[in-house]
């Protein structure tokens, strides 16, 4: 059974058939999907989304590229729709350094504090994209040692991950583990408990080997599957069965 734990089936690109793929994804073994915000009307499309399927579970944030112009009404929204019973995090937020015209850095870190800290008096975990930031995320986080968290699409060292798993953190595994140039993702992988992975889709992006330049779905995180299991020395089955009970407990779901 396979828990995709970070999926944007909210995008609009899933609109003409949702839930013929969602039927299908049931059928080929993907027992739960966990949906992230990356700004206020995603959020709410994600929290309606698990509104509708009792197999999706939603997040609710503002991501980093999408943070510029962020008001106190938009946080308090945030806080609104996380009251709904199946949001069990905050995200997807954090800091994106990659590209030139994201908002600036100072805003990037006031926004993803802000909800560092509605997270925190929320009782709730938190889902960070890290892109070209390591360590200004990783200092972030450790702001706020009693949060929860998992880093999604992680790709920064070894020695960082230590910090996070260390710390009870998570660490998410997504297609770019079976592309050719993913020898530092591999070793990273290699080092870190089981009982810290987690398996994502990224769904539409970020397909998988022998996908790519398709439209991501969860079914195909059997590749990212395989290969934790290849890196951690046990079977696809059971690397599917640990992660999805790692996700479970991450996003503290009965």
């Amino acid at each position: 059974m396979i828990f995709d734990t970070h999926a944007h089936y909210d995008d609009p690109i899933y609109d003409p058939d949702r839930a013929q793929l969602f039927a299908e994804l049931k059928a080929n073994g993907v027992g739960l999907l966990l949906d992230p915000g990356c700004d206020i009307p995603s959020s709410r499309r994600a929290v309606a989304l698990a509104e509708a399927y009792d197999f999706v579970y939603a997040a609710v944030g503002i991501h980093p590229e999408e943070c510029g112009g962020t008001t106190e009404e938009d946080y308090e929204t945030l806080r609104e729709l996380a009251k709904h019973p199946k949001v069990v995090a905050i995200g997807e937020i954090g800091l994106d350094y990659h590209w030139e015209d994201n908002p600036g850095k100072d805003e990037q870190q006031t926004v993803f504090r802000r909800q560092l800290q509605l997270a925190q008096e929320l009782d709730l975990p938190v889902i960070v994209h890290d892109r070209d930031a390591h360590a200004d995320s990783l200092a972030m986080v450790q702001d706020f040692p009693d949060l929860d968290g998992v880093f999604h699409c992680f790709s920064g060292s070894a020695e960082m991950a230590k910090v996070l798993w260390r710390r009870g953190w998570y660490l998410g595994f997504d297609g770019p583990v079976t592309y050719k140039n993913a020898r530092k993702a591999l070793e990273v992988l290699a080092s870190v408990p089981l009982d810290r992975v987690l398996i994502e889709s990224d769904a539409p992006y970020l397909t998988p080997v022998p996908h790519r330049g398709q439209r991501n779905r969860s079914d195909w995180l059997s590749a990212v599957a395989e290969t934790v299991a290849s890196c951690q020395g046990i079977s696809r089955e059971e690397a599917e069965d640990v992660t999805f009970r790692n996700g479970k407990r991450f996003y503290r779901i009965p």
